[in-house]
Parts: structure tokens; sequence; C-alpha cells
């Protein structure tokens, strides 16, 4: 990364990457970071929106094309975190984590959509099994949908903790990092509910499409539904006129993880536009 230019965070969360990114394109360099949840938003680092380098806006990634066309801008650079942020995850309001009861909710934009509540309430006991095992990966998928559907006929299910019970019970621990029984139930209701897997192809190809000549694409993805979609996508960009600048996804070390163990599961890729990609 270089002085100057323009560079693009469309994933805010903390301000981390933000911060960085303004720093290191100091000190003429310009930023837009966008996230889709307002509140994040709203706790940003005093340095981002006071610098006059950098323009926060409230928006999912997914707009960021039409960001950059209205602002006529072609980006240096983008990255991408697509994991939720710790604030999120450490809210136990926003119901993304079991570790502390909460709302069923999960939403990370709490304006609109429908909540992880409505999904364990609404759906067909068989839409449930398929949701938890094409979005979690469960194997138990069905065990774990007939117990939420006998569960929310006793009585409603209102919070993480209710549910986290409920699929403990008829799920065993996994091995593999002490792995809490509820944890692949959680992630495909939060996968669900803010959708993230869909387009997230189709945004990868435009972001891609409008970097400067020389231009770098990187993506940090926290699972392997995620990972998956971001490995074929820039293969496939890899044939028209862009270089894999990882061949294998970039994972923490044994130093990062011990200090920041939610980074464990996190996987690098970047893509660079070459001068002549179309």
């Amino acid at each position: 990364m270089r002085p100057g230019g323009f560079w693009v965070d469309g994933t805010l969360g903390a301000g981390g990457h933000a911060a960085a990114l303004l720093e290191r394109c100091a000190p003429d360099g310009r930023l837009l970071a966008t996230d889709r949840d307002a509140e994040t938003l709203d706790r940003a680092p005093r340095g981002l929106a006071g610098s006059g380098r950098a323009e926060l806006v409230h928006a999912d990634f997914r707009e960021l094309p039409a960001l950059l066309d209205e602002r006529g801008a072609r980006p240096d650079g983008v990255l991408l975190d697509l994991g939720v942020s710790s604030l999120q995850l450490d809210d136990p309001e926003r119901g993304f984590s079991f570790r502390a009861d909460g709302p069923l909710d999960m939403r990370l934009d709490r304006s609109r959509g429908e909540t992880a509540a409505d999904l364990v309430h609404g759906l067909a006991e068989c839409d449930l099994a398929d949701l938890i095992y094409r979005y979690g990966e469960e194997r138990a998928s069905r065990r774990v949908a007939r117990a939420i559907v006998r569960a929310r006929e006793r009585q409603p299910l209102a919070t993480t903790g209710e549910l986290a019970a409920v699929v403990r019970r008829v799920v065993p621990r996994g091995r593999r990092f002490g792995l809490d029984p509820a944890t692949r139930t959680f992630q495909a209701l939060r996968i669900a509910v803010n959708r993230e897997l869909e387009g997230l192809g189709d945004a990868l190809r435009a972001l891609a499409a409008r970097l400067a000549p020389g231009g770098r694409l990187a993506v940090i993805a926290f699972h392997s539904l995620e990972d998956r979609e971001v490995k074929h996508g820039f293969r496939a960009l890899a044939r028209d006129g862009f270089r894999l600048l990882t061949r294998k996804p970039i994972r923490p070390g044994e130093a990062e993880r011990i200090a920041n163990p939610r980074s464990r599961s996190a996987r690098l890729r970047g893509l660079e536009r070459l001068a002549e990609a179309a």
C-alpha cells in the first residue's frame, strides 16, 4: 500500500482496518468506509470522521458498486471483512451469541428485516432443518429442528439462552476447539437473517471491475461457505485479466490465534487488477 490514492473498507466494524488504511495512505489518501450496521457507524473512532479524508456511509458492501459509480471513483484497494465484529458479538442485546442471554435478534441492521426469532417460530420443521444444514453445516439439523419445534409448541423461544439450551440437549459437544453444540445452529440463523451469502459473488465481480489498474481486492471470510464463494469468484476473475495474490487463503499464525481466539477461523484472499483487465 502506498501514500495517496482512494481506498475502501466495505465492512467498517470497530474501525481498526479503516484506521490502518487511513494511516497508510497519509497524508492525502482518501477512504470510503461503509457498514450496514448504523450503530457501528455511530461508534466509529473519532480519528476517522475527523480526519477530513474519510467518508462514512450507512450501506451494505453490496451497495458499494453503486456508491463508487455515483462518485465516479475507481479505488486503489477494497477490503471486506465478512465476519461479525466483536462489538456486535459482545453485546447481548444484539442476540448473536449464546455466551450471554439476549433477545433472538441477530440482525446486522436492526432497522429492517426478519429476526432470528421470526425464523425460529415461523419456519416449518423441514424448512428449519434445511436452513440449519445448508448454512450451519450441522449434520444433526433434523434433530435440532424437531427439538426447536417441540420447544416452541410449549412456549415461545425468546432468548439466545433458551435456544442454545434446546440445541445442546440434542447435539453432542464437538471435539474441535471445544465447539459448543449450539454454534452451527446460531451461525445458520445469522447467515439466513442477514442474507450473508446472497449476492456475494456478484458483489465481488462488480467491485473487482471497478478497481483502478493495479488495484487490489482483499476479503476476509470466517466460515467455509463464505470462503468458498470468494475462492470460486476470484478464480473466475483470474481468467479475465486479474491476478490471484493468494493461491491458498492466508490463515492467522499461532501468536495471533492466542492473542485473538476469534481470528482462528479467518481466511484472507487477495486479487489484483492488471492494467489490461477488461
